[in-house]
This record gives structure tokens, C-alpha cells and sequence, in this order.
């Protein structure tokens, strides 16, 4: 049996290699501060990614993408605000995107969330 923590760090790496195949540059990964963590910090093209990882072992309760409800956005514009201030990085529009692993099935929602929406 996997623990949860060692089911997460697994699906970052996965993540962080599907990513990475589909053009994205990572810049950081586990950024943590006061307020939280993001999972994967990247770019595309003149967009700066902020990417929530979320894995569960299987389906039945549900898939991983169900699991990113308005609470957790809100966390992650708040911990992105300040990975903005303390990082200043060069950018044209920032977005949030959620990598969702359920079993062995992977997907990626591109624009899940913007800050303030």
C-alpha cells in the first residue's frame, strides 16, 4: 500500500514529465510559503503556469480533478500573489492549470482558473 504523501510526490514527477512533453518550461517545483504551496511552477509561450497536482489512487470516490473545489483556487491565487511579489518574474498573463491523476489516467485542464475569477 502507498502512502498518500509518496502517491502525491509520484504524481508531481509524473506531472512534471507530461509537462514538460507538451512544451511547458518548469521553473520550480513545491514552492511553499506562509500561506501554501503550488505544486509546479512553469511557462508557456508568454504565460506563467501555476499548476496544481492532484492524485487519488482510483475512481470511486470520484476523480482527482473533482477535488479542486473554491477554497483550494482561493489558496492557490493567494500563494501565487505572493510567489508574485517575492519572485517578480517577467510575464504576459499568468494562469492556473490542474494536472489530475486518477488510477493510471492522466489529464490536464489548461485554464482551470485565473486569479480574481
Amino acid at each position: 500500500m502507498t502512502s498518500t504523501y509518496a502517491r502525491g510526490r509520484r504524481g508531481e514527477d509524473l506531472a512534471v514529465s507530461l509537462l514538460e512533453r507538451r512544451g511547458y518550461e518548469v521553473i520550480e517545483t513545491n514552492f511553499r510559503c506562509r500561506v501554501g504551496e503550488i505544486d509546479i511552477v512553469a511557462r508557456e509561450g508568454g504565460d506563467l503556469v501555476f499548476v496544481e497536482v492532484r492524485t487519488r489512487a482510483g475512481g470511486e470516490r470520484g476523480g482527482a480533478l473533482e477535488t479542486v473545489g473554491a477554497r483550494k483556487r482561493e489558496r492557490l491565487a493567494r500563494v501565487a500573489e505572493a510567489y508574485l511579489a517575492l519572485r517578480n518574474p517577467a510575464f504576459v498573463s499568468c494562469r492556473f492549470d490542474v494536472v489530475g491523476i486518477t488510477g493510471k489516467q492522466m489529464e490536464i485542464v489548461t485554464d482551470a482558473f485565473r486569479l480574481g475569477s
